[in-house]
């Protein structure tokens, strides 16, 4: 599954804003996957900080292969020592159980999430272990895909405002200007700032 946007968002991009509608018309669409169920998009995101793309991809395909569906009831069937060796860290492996655990007593409703504002879901994602703010909005765009998530903490965010506008730095009142004039389809100026970045992961 990617993405999903089309013509009404384009439309508002470019009429609000001619230099990234200029980007938007030479990138040409953009496709980019979700993954549509958020506790094993929330059990990915946790696999892969601070590791590279290509290791994030080899644990989480052990992690398949080993568990087969990542659910709660899969994570909580195997030990911390079980988790662990598919490659993650002790951590990471708290995190992740933390979360199955929340899932499975209702503490955690992520079902309940598709029903709240983007603030709160971002606080109610960013209560558990291992998760903050950038990983919650990562997760509302990437699982969730909520339209207006644009991301003061993504670097590459960042650096393609700085590409598009020529800004040598991207305060917060600055992108705050950016935020409001593309919303409310942040989501989809981001993945054409990620484009413009050259962030292609």
């Amino acid at each position: 599954m990617i993405f999903s946007y089309g013509q009404t968002e384009i439309s508002h991009l470019q009429k609000r804003d001619k230099a990234l509608g200029a980007a938007i018309d030479a990138i040409r669409p953009i496709e980019r996957e979700v993954n549509p169920d958020l506790f094993s998009a929330l059990v990915n995101t946790i696999v892969g900080q601070q590791i590279s793309v290509k290791a994030q991809a080899t644990i989480w395909g052990r992690m398949q292969t080993g568990l087969g569906e990542i659910t709660p009831q899969s994570i909580l069937s195997r030990t911390q020592e079980e988790l662990q060796s598919f490659g993650i860290s002790f951590r990471k492996a708290d995190y992740i159980r933390g979360a199955a655990e929340r899932a499975a007593d209702g503490r955690l409703d992520l079902a309940a999430l598709h029903h709240k504002a983007d603030a709160e879901i971002c606080r109610e994602l960013t209560a558990l272990d291992g998760i903050g703010i950038w990983t919650a909005e990562m997760l509302m765009l990437f699982s969730m895909q909520r339209p207006d998530i644009l991301s003061f903490g993504d670097l590459a965010i960042l650096r393609g405002m700085r590409m598009l506008y020529r800004h040598r730095e991207i305060t917060k009142p600055l992108f705050e200007k950016y935020r409001r004039r593309y919303s409310p389809y942040g989501s989809v100026a981001s993945l054409y700032l990620w484009a413009i970045a050259g962030d292609v992961n």
